[in-house]
């Protein structure tokens, strides 16, 4: 298909807070899309078309968030996908400008959430992760909320295949408050040590701590994707574009294998990033900042691999040899991520957007990559889907 160039004229993002700290979903998101609107330089009424991504909330909370930004008749599509909501938000805003339904499309994610491990609100019906806790239950033998035995045995099993320590778990961990400690917008500022991380109460003795698992989290993002002749139009920036995209769900191999490292989605991530890299010509050597789904610090060191930025079953030697932070090879969650900025649910793929928009436009302040030009984020959903994105300085 021949299709339009898309940029990124405008993104938004409201500070990421605890369950209890926040302004309602609809505050938060209209919040985050003014920002985002103020930042491009636009005026609601040019939006042509919005997609709201949000997890835990009833239909069309999308409207109750847009609504008060003006009453327009646009269509506004909500948005559910797991985890990868926000991008999955993002995926089809950039479908419709890049096909040239639209010219001006507006990609917002929201999420107000509760304290404490997540878990299904409709408990009368089948579960969409049924047969993910089948293969779970003969593979996992600990008592634990379910996204901690998906990813923590995850993490186990790279540690019986490859040796990897806990240690390496705990740096990832580390590296993150490094980082946030330079975003404002992030949940938790404060900078731990590995050997902080490890002192921690244990959630699974051996392979992982809590500070190892991502907090439940309040918060929104958003940005607006334009077509270039719109952009030049209006006199917009056209600094930053979307250069490949790719969205993927489960394979086979999920279930197949009876390894819980795919059952986390490695598959997923390893074809929707081959498919980026084949779409674009670049490489993952050629990546300078990765905004990538550290739910866990286990999953982020899976992550490492599935993006090909190291082999399979190397991704400690890349921690250890700081391959993943500022000076080395690609620096891994400026923002702090997931584990560290927070995860909001709808919000987490355009907070990613939002961080490597301002590392290409080069206002990232304290967290600046020198030099960034190919940007790369992954965020992924269980159940499943995952969205990988290559963003390039134009």
């Amino acid at each position: 298909m021949n299709q339009k160039r898309v940029f990124v004229a405008g993104v938004g993002m409201i500070p990421f807070v605890k369950p209890g700290q926040n302004r309602p979903y609809h505050e938060m998101g209209a919040e985050a899309v003014r920002l985002a609107l103020d930042d491009a330089g636009l005026r609601y009424t040019q939006v042509e078309q919005a997609y709201a991504g949000y997890v835990y909330g009833d239909s069309t909370c999308g409207q109750k968030a847009l609504y008060p930004l003006g009453m327009t008749g646009i269509p506004i599509i909500n948005v559910n996908n797991n985890c990868s909501t926000g991008s999955t938000a993002l995926y089809l805003a950039r479908q419709a400008v890049a096909s040239g339904v639209a010219d001006c499309v507006l990609a917002v994610g929201f999420e107000q959430m509760n304290p404490g491990a997540i878990g299904s609100v409709f408990t009368d019906r089948p579960s969409p992760f049924a047969d993910f806790d089948a293969v779970t239950d003969a593979l996992v033998d600990v008592d634990l909320p379910l996204a901690l035995r998906y990813f923590g045995g995850a993490g186990q099993s790279h540690m019986r295949k490859y040796g990897t320590k806990i240690e390496t778990f705990a740096k990832i961990r580390a590296k993150a408050s490094r980082h946030a400690a330079n975003n404002p917008l992030a949940l938790f500022r404060q900078v731990v040590s590995p050997e902080d991380v490890l002192n921690e109460k244990l959630i699974w003795p051996g392979v992982m701590t809590r500070s190892m698992a991502c907090p439940p989290t309040c918060g929104a993002a958003a940005a607006l994707l334009v077509s270039d002749a719109f952009a030049q139009r209006h006199g917009l920036r056209r600094d930053v574009f979307i250069a490949a995209q790719a969205m993927t769900t489960d394979f086979p191999d999920t279930f197949s294998t009876h390894d819980m490292i795919d059952l986390v989605g490695f598959g997923m991530t390893q074809e929707a990033a081959r498919r980026v890299y084949a779409q674009s010509g670049v490489g993952p050597e050629d990546i300078d900042v990765c905004e990538l789904h550290d739910c866990f610090a286990q999953n982020e060191l899976i992550t490492y691999e599935a993006l090909g930025f190291c082999p399979v079953g190397e991704a400690e030697r890349f921690v250890e040899t700081g391959a993943n932070t500022y000076g080395g090879a690609v620096v891994t969650n400026p923002s702090g991520g997931l584990l560290s900025k927070g995860h909001p649910l709808g919000a987490t793929g355009l907070a990613q957007c939002y961080e490597l928009t301002h590392q290409l436009r080069g206002t990232a302040e304290a967290r600046q990559v020198a030099g960034a030009r190919n940007a790369l984020q992954h965020n992924l959903g269980l159940g499943g889907a995952c969205v990988v994105t290559l963003y390039q300085k134009a």
